[in-house]
Order: C-alpha cells, then sequence, then structure tokens
C-alpha cells in the first residue's frame, strides 16, 4: 500500500492509519467466495483484511487508504488494473478508462460489498484474464461508521443476509444526501477519491424500498435532460439497450427503479430525479456515466448479489467493447458545456408520459389484522405483465446566464474549503479591487419545518438582482466558469439552484438583521425622512390606507421608514457570492 499520490499536478498525502488496531488484531476471516453469495456479508474489519490479503498476494491489485470516515477508521478504494505504483496507477486512471464502484454507502445495503469480491475472486481465479480491461475502482465500503454499526433488524422490509449495517454514518448522516453540503468526513474523502480517479463510469450499489413486483434488478440513470447530448445518446441510446440484452441472456430483466406515483404500480412510475446531493448526481456533474443499481429487498440475499455481480460484469464488459466512444462522449460534453450561455435549473416531471411494460403482483387491500382497517398486500400468486404509465420527462423551470467569474467573500471558508475539494480554480484577490458585479438579494425564503439531514433546508426562495459597484477586499475569491467542472460551480453557488450552498443553509448568518431602531428615539428622524423624500411619504401613506393593521400599529410604521432609509443595513439578505457583469 502507498500514502501518497499525485492529482491534478499538486500532492495529496493520504493517511494511512496504520495504526489500526481494530482491524489488525483480528486474525484473517478466511471467507469463501461459496459465503459471499449465500447469506451473509463480512463485517468491515473483515471485509479490509481480505482486501489487504489480496493486495499483498496481487501486484495488479492495489488498496489505498484514502483519508478519514466519521467513525475514525479510513475509507479505502481497490485498484485493480493499475500501474503498481501510487502515482502512476492515478495518473493511468485520469488519462485511461475508468469505472469507479462505490459499495455500502448505507450500509444495510450490502449487495454490492458481496458482489465486488465475487468479481475480484473470479476475475483471480480466471487467471485475470480480460483483454482491455479499464481501472476498476472498488470502494469495498464507504459508510464506515454503519458498517461498524452491526445488526440484524433495522432493515425490517429486507430479506437478508442474517446481519448487515446502519443506514446512517457515525454522525447519522444518510451520506447518500450529503455529496454538496459535504458535512460528513466520509464526502470530503469521497471528493478526494473521485477527483483523483476521474472516473467514466459510476455505479452506486443499492437495495430498494417499496412496491412489491417480480424483478429483482433496478437501475437509475441521469436526468436525461441535464446531460449534454453525447452523454445522453450514449447512455439511453446505446449503453441501457446493450445492458439490457446481455443481462437478459442471464435471465435478469433490467428495469427503471419504481418510484411510485401513487400507492401503487398500476398508476404509474417515474423517473428519480438524480440530484446532485447523491452520489450518482454528483459524479453526473462531472460527465461520469452515472448509475445506481437498486435489487430488490424482498428477493433473497443470494439472487440480489448475483443481479448486483452480473450488472457490473457486463457493465465493465460494455466499458472494455466502448473505449473510445467513451472517452469521445465525454470530450464532447465537456465542450458542450463550454459552449453554453445559460444554465438551467430547478428541473420537475412533467405531465408527459410513456408507457412500459410492466411485471408486478396484483394489489389488494384485506383487512389488517393488526387495525381492522384495509392493507395493501401484493399477492404473489397474482402475477401480472401489463403497461403502466412511465413519467420520465423533465422540464427546467429557471435558467439563468452564465457569467464569467463568480466571486466569494474571502471569509466563506467552508464554502471555499469544499470548492477545493472539488477541483474548482480560482484566484485570490492580493489588493482591494472595484468591480461591477451582480448579486441576489433575499425576498423570502421558507424553510423545512423539521432538520433534514443536519439541515433546515431553504425548499422556497426569491430574490431581486442587483447590480452595481462593489469593493472585494484582499482574500476574497474570483472563480473563473470556463473550467472544467462548471457545473459544480454553477449547482452550488446560483442560490435558487435545488442544491445551492444557499439552500443548504451555508449562508443563515445573512439572513438575520444585526441592527434595530428605539421607536422613541427614531420618532424624530422618521419625521425628518418623511419630509425629505416625498416618494417614500407617498408609499408610506398608500400603505396606511390600505392596510388597517398598518396604520394602527406604530411600530410597523417606523419599522417601514427604517427599512427604506440611509439607516436599515445594506447587508441584510445579501448573500456574499457575487456575478460578473459585461
Amino acid at each position: 500500500m502507498e500514502d501518497c499520490f499525485v492529482c491534478w499536478g499538486f500532492p495529496i498525502f493520504v493517511n494511512m492509519f496504520r495504526s489500526l488496531l481494530l482491524i489488525t488484531s483480528l486474525a484473517c476471516c478466511q471467507l469463501v467466495h461459496a459465503q459471499w453469495s449465500l447469506n451473509t456479508t463480512p463485517t468491515y474489519p473483515e471485509l479490509i483484511e481480505y482486501y489487504q490479503k489480496i493486495d499483498r498476494e496481487h501486484k495488479e491489485i492495489e488498496l489505498y487508504a484514502m483519508g478519514e470516515s466519521d467513525y475514525g477508521l479510513p475509507i479505502y478504494v481497490c485498484i485493480i488494473n493499475g500501474a503498481e505504483d501510487s502515482l502512476k496507477t492515478f495518473q493511468k486512471a485520469r488519462r485511461e478508462t475508468t469505472v469507479l464502484i462505490n459499495n455500502a454507502i448505507h450500509a444495510g445495503e450490502p449487495d454490492g460489498v458481496n458482489a465486488s469480491l465475487i468479481w475480484i475472486d473470479n476475475w483471480i481465479k480466471e487467471g485475470k484474464k480480460m483483454n482491455g480491461l479499464p481501472v476498476i475502482a472498488i470502494i469495498p465500503a464507504y459508510n464506515v461508521g454503519g458498517m461498524m454499526n452491526r445488526n440484524a433488524f433495522s432493515r425490517a422490509n429486507q430479506n437478508g443476509p442474517e446481519e448487515y449495517g446502519f443506514r446512517g454514518n457515525a454522525q447519522n448522516l444518510d451520506l447518500n444526501r450529503d455529496f454538496i453540503k459535504m458535512d460528513s468526513e466520509n464526502a470530503k474523502t469521497f471528493a478526494k477519491i473521485f477527483h483523483s480517479l476521474d472516473p467514466d463510469v459510476f455505479v452506486d450499489t443499492h437495495v430498494s424500498n417499496g412496491a412489491d413486483y417480480q424483478y429483482t434488478l433496478t437501475y437509475i440513470s441521469s436526468t436525461k435532460e441535464r446531460m449534454a447530448p453525447a452523454l445522453m445518446k450514449l447512455t439511453y441510446q446505446e449503453l441501457l439497450p446493450a445492458l439490457t440484452v446481455q443481462l437478459k441472456k442471464k435471465k435478469w430483466d433490467l428495469f427503471p427503479y419504481v418510484d411510485l406515483v401513487n400507492e401503487t404500480p398500476k398508476d404509474g412510475i417515474q423517473a428519480f430525479n438524480d440530484l446532485p446531493r447523491y452520489a450518482m448526481g454528483y459524479a453526473a456533474l462531472f460527465d461520469a456515466l452515472s448509475f445506481t443499481v437498486e435489487t430488490h429487498m424482498l428477493k433473497p440475499f443470494s439472487q440480489r448479489v448475483a443481479a448486483t455481480h452480473d450488472f457490473l460484469c457486463e457493465l465493465i464488459q460494455w466499458t472494455i467493447s466502448n473505449k473510445n466512444v467513451i472517452e469521445k462522449a465525454r470530450n464532447e460534453s465537456h465542450e458542450y458545456w463550454q459552449r453554453q450561455t445559460k444554465y438551467a435549473f430547478n428541473y420537475e416531471l412533467t405531465e408527459k408520459k410513456d408507457s412500459l411494460l410492466f411485471k408486478g403482483y396484483e394489489a389488494e387491500f384485506p383487512q389488517s389484522e393488526v387495525t381492522g382497517l384495509p392493507r395493501l398486500k401484493y399477492n404473489l400468486n397474482r402475477p401480472y405483465q401489463r403497461f403502466i404509465p412511465f413519467f420520465s420527462q423533465h422540464a427546467a423551470k429557471d435558467s439563468i446566464d452564465i457569467p464569467k467569474y463568480f466571486m466569494v467573500g474571502g471569509q466563506c471558508k467552508s464554502i471555499i474549503e469544499r470548492l477545493k475539494l472539488n477541483n474548482i480554480q480560482f484566484t485570490v484577490i492580493t489588493n482591494d479591487t472595484l468591480l461591477k458585479v451582480e448579486n441576489d438579494q433575499v425576498s423570502s425564503f421558507e424553510s423545512y419545518k423539521q432538520p433534514y439531514e443536519g439541515h433546515f433546508y431553504h425548499n422556497e426562495l426569491t430574490s431581486s438582482n442587483d447590480i452595481s459597484l462593489k469593493e472585494f477586499k484582499a482574500g476574497d475569491i474570483i472563480i473563473p466558469t470556463n473550467q472544467k467542472n462548471q457545473r459544480f460551480i454553477l449547482s452550488t453557488l446560483i442560490p435558487q439552484a435545488e442544491d445551492s450552498y444557499f439552500r443548504w443553509n451555508f449562508f443563515d448568518s445573512y439572513l438575520q438583521q444585526k441592527e434595530h431602531f428605539s421607536s422613541y428615539v427614531f420618532e424624530e428622524k422618521a419625521a425628518e425622512i418623511l419630509r425629505n423624500e416625498p416618494n417614500l411619504k407617498e408609499k408610506f401613506e398608500a400603505m396606511k390606507i390600505q392596510n388597517p393593521n398598518f396604520k394602527s400599529s406604530a411600530r410597523e410604521q417606523l419599522e417601514f421608514i427604517y427599512k427604506n432609509s440611509v439607516y436599515f443595513e445594506k447587508s441584510f439578505h445579501q448573500l456574499p457570492v457575487f456575478r460578473s457583469v459585461e
């Protein structure tokens, strides 16, 4: 194992946590191939011990501890077909075609953990023969804290394995909501892994919740309307049809993820909106071909593992056959985004629908012996095949002209840290500089009433734009949008975007008024303001006529005058993110 490598031309030093007493004090788990395909899954120490073993025994397999998890143990990546040297391996991954497989983001869904072990075992047993193999990078288990929080009951709806990890990590965060806000050390380490590899193909392995149906294997692919044309065509016209055919030969029906419109599938399903907060949505921001594989919770564990394994096999095989096509499509996509002058966001499903042939089970509503009320029950003795509605088309509600630059206040350390972690290039202002910029002034916002993944997410926002000359201080940063990772910049720094830093509460301190007035002191100033500003006085008098409550409240009247005067703080609801103006 190695400690460091070079990413994008600068050194990254990886803490190896060599004093992992919890892992190294355990005897080798001696797992065998058969166990991985039955009804057990390894513990985290057993899993890493096995990866360390194959790293020692096979020069083509390299295991790297890439950084911390919230639990305190490292997150590893296993690289197959690297260059047997840390620096050269990550250079090769970025230069050539690379597949990244992420397992156990929800540690109670370990199908990908076992499937990846089986794939490696088979590759070793077959003499490591696979002509044209891309670089294969596997995160053995991303949610380390969830893996260590092992139990047999938290997935009440899931059919095996006997024991498994927990959905939340050590902070009780759902890591599959954390790729933009990056509250976890896990997410920061993932960013190191992702940008060190620059994967062409990304897969996040899961187990579904929801309806019962005949399929074992479902998938989520990127939202078509958010993709560059070259990658959209490659995904939907070539890759998915090819996978469907090949998996059918192995007796698997590959079907879109069953995200219900209503209670049962008869009313249709809808395409999942892979926002940047999710693993695959995050990967898609950087033009990776991105998938979530979802096996069905009620199918036996061994069957789910086999389906996940076969999906990975066929995806890798397709990648081998289409390396040049993939690289070309990604390059065209990078160029496509640089040509765009507008950025669209806030995508929502439209009412347009297609039909899909669906293999389900009849839904019945017998009386519950628990509640005495009707309950949903799928009758496995009544399978059916019928066409159901499929809502798969999204449309953007909003768009914005793409500026040449964003400016962010140097005091926004947490945001600057996240920009660095995502390889965003920027310049630090060294001297106070006057620039003409556009800025968002928040008019109103609403937030979730309950915390969501540690935040009171701002789900509603109205704002106005203001263009002015702004003096930027030394230490503020200028971020050009003409760079490879442009879409990450736009997704996070446009306040109205679905997963912006504003939405995730990074700017809440700017939403609070800092100075106020005492009514008895301000009375004379208010009268003077009205005498000197006839337009304001006219609005003031109109407000009293139109609003009886306003007329009867002295404080509201003084507040109105105060907020429309030079005494009111200009920074109120003004975000410290600015856009260049031509």
